[in-house]
């Protein structure tokens, strides 16, 4: 008689707005006893300072950073930041982007441009300085043929390599200041790394492959900037629109089902990078049971928990200060109601029915649910993840995926300016309907071919294509699809990671960026019920990303997922078809 034993270990992953590790809840949360907490003073004084805080910091303004360029006493400074012979002025590398990231952010740093464009120099800070809009492209004469733009952007790179200029990105861009320019192959460097005799250098190298295929409608520019991962998004369930928590945290991640033992499980799909901290490497990891020596095994089960202590830390004083600004509201508001009840009482028909708007003031208690211990927030466990990879063949997409043990996204409570967005011309209607519960169904894939082709307009006409994400830093946002995949690198002590992407650029100016630091793992939607890509990047600064990128979600599935789980369906409220 033989005996069966099972050994098993576990870690917690969290979804987090940091890089997620395996971590224990802290004392403090521990020892609280949230049942009293929430009903006593020193929460209510807490919701108030929490309430005070993000009021001052929603409603503050800090000087544009660009007056930080006339804070040098020093005249000179103002004329050259790079000695070089094809270098360009200070106020020009650190101006000429402006409005790019809008206009409290400081501009991309421009290192060399071939565009003829004359940039003349504010005559000091308190001059209105013009801005530059950030536009996708959709189409152009040649590199629109037999896929040239990956051969151009390919060789582009590979030419960048032996003049060794630190790339990080390889972008095809249109500008709009006054006018359009010309669309331009944007080069991101590292910061520090590249002047302007070198940009000038390997631009000549760009300019007679342009040549060789007699394209001479195309600039060149470079700018420093950095590639990141943007690591590290929460999970937390979305409320409808009356809800009192409707402007606290809420996102979601893509969803899929698996048919097991005649029932289907639900699954979520993730980044990698998101939930696997660099420390445990890159291998394959699968969590199934082996006999080894006649003993059951599994290897470390890799539990996935809502939140961190600092995600958990965000969330508490996000509710705190929605809490303490519904307290001042219900001050005011239970004055009103002692004014309606003594007009009432004295036989005003008026207040009586003003009365009724405000009887139920305090039917609604808090509801409380205590996630504080680690072992009530976990949501699941890892199943399976694959190595981060780049350059995967035929594309050179990233696999960067982690699949968690139907398909909605929440928009969010400011749906009036979302449909603003989206309907940004009456002549060039969206597609987009508002789904009236703002859980937006996903019901198909937007082919990779089709990433090319704009289906909308802009307010100034400009064709393009929508895009929308939801994730924990930014919340809901619209974007720009760009009709032409670029080249990104990250540079880290073992090496580097090429790969190609999908990119977004941001709305307009004012917008703020697509994403940022902790928006990684989140679903790029169109406007027509249409999975577009995973998001896993960026350029640019973590707090003000330039551009998005993804990876697009008809490879990552078929390719990628479906060759791991074979009977999995991403549409299950319809038959599966893919």
């Amino acid at each position: 008689m033989s005996t069966t034993l099972l050994r098993s270990s576990s870690t917690h992953l969290a979804f987090s707005s940091s890089t997620a590790l395996p971590f224990a809840m802290s004392e403090v949360n521990k020892s609280v006893n949230w049942d009293q907490y929430v009903f006593s003073e020193a929460f209510d004084r807490d919701c108030d300072t929490q309430s005070k805080r993000h009021s001052s910091s929603a409603s503050g303004s800090s000087p544009n950073e660009h007056l930080k360029l006339w804070d040098s006493d020093d005249a000179s400074s103002l004329t050259s930041v790079d000695s070089s012979g094809h270098g360009v002025s200070k106020l020009e590398a650190y101006l000429y982007y402006h409005g790019v990231r809008g206009d409290r952010k400081s501009a991309p740093k421009l290192i060399y441009r071939t565009s003829t464009d004359t940039f003349s120099p504010p005559s000091g800070p308190s001059q209105d300085l013009r801005d530059m809009q950030l536009l996708t492209v959709h189409g152009h004469g040649k590199l629109s043929q037999d896929k040239l733009w990956e051969v151009i952007r390919d060789e582009t790179a590979r030419l960048l390599d032996r003049k060794h200029i630190k790339y990080t990105s390889v972008d095809l861009v249109r500008f709009r200041r006054s006018r359009h320019g010309l669309a331009t192959i944007w080069i991101g460097v590292l910061p520090d790394s590249t002047n302007g005799d070198a940009a000038f250098d390997s631009t000549q190298g760009i300019l007679e492959l342009l040549k060789k295929y007699e394209i001479d409608d195309i600039d060149i520019a470079y700018r420093e900037s950095e590639a990141w991962f943007l690591a590290g998004p929460i999970l937390y369930a979305p409320v409808n629109d009356v809800h009192p928590l409707k402007s606290v945290i809420d996102w979601g991640r893509l969803l899929l089902v698996c048919p097991s033992l005649g029932r289907w499980d639900l699954y979520g799909v993730t980044a990698r990078h998101v939930l696997f901290p660099d420390t445990e490497g890159n291998d394959l990891y699968r969590y199934t049971c082996a006999f080894m020596s006649g003993i059951l095994t599994t290897p470390p089960k890799k539990n996935v928990v809502l939140m961190g202590n600092r995600a958990f830390d965000d969330l508490l004083a996000s509710i705190q200060a929605l809490t303490g600004t519904l307290k001042n509201t219900v001050t005011v508001l239970k004055k009103r109601v002692n004014t309606y009840a003594e007009r009432a009482s004295g036989g005003n028909k008026q207040a009586e029915e003003d009365l009724a708007k405000y009887q139920n003031l305090d039917d609604s208690g808090p509801q409380e649910k205590d996630w504080s211990a680690v072992h009530n927030r976990v949501i699941g466990h890892v199943v399976w993840s694959p190595p981060i990879t780049g350059l995967n063949p035929p594309h050179g997409y990233t696999c960067d995926v982690c699949v968690i043990k139907g398909n909605a996204i929440d928009l969010g409570a400011r749906c009036g300016k979302f449909m603003s967005l989206l309907y940004p011309r009456y002549v060039a209607p969206s597609e987009f309907d508002y789904p009236e519960d703002r859980l937006y169904l996903l019901e198909t894939i937007l082919a990779a071919a089709q990433i090319s082709e704009p289906n909308s307009q802009d307010i100034k006409g400009n064709p393009t294509r929508f895009v929308i994400k939801r994730g924990h830093p930014t919340l809901t946002t619209v974007g720009r699809l760009n009709g032409f995949e670029s080249r990104k690198r990250l540079y880290s002590l073992i090496g580097n990671f090429d790969s190609v992407e999908a990119a977004v650029y941001p709305y307009d100016n004012d917008s703020g960026p697509f994403s940022r630091g902790g928006d990684s793992g989140a679903a790029i939607v169109g406007a027509n019920n249409d999975l577009v890509a995973q998001l896993t990047g960026g350029t640019g600064p973590t707090d003000s990303s330039d551009i998005t990128y993804g990876t697009p979600i008809e490879w990552l599935w078929n390719d990628v997922i479906k060759v791991e789980f074979p009977d999995a369906v991403l549409f299950f409220d319809h038959p599966a078809s893919n």
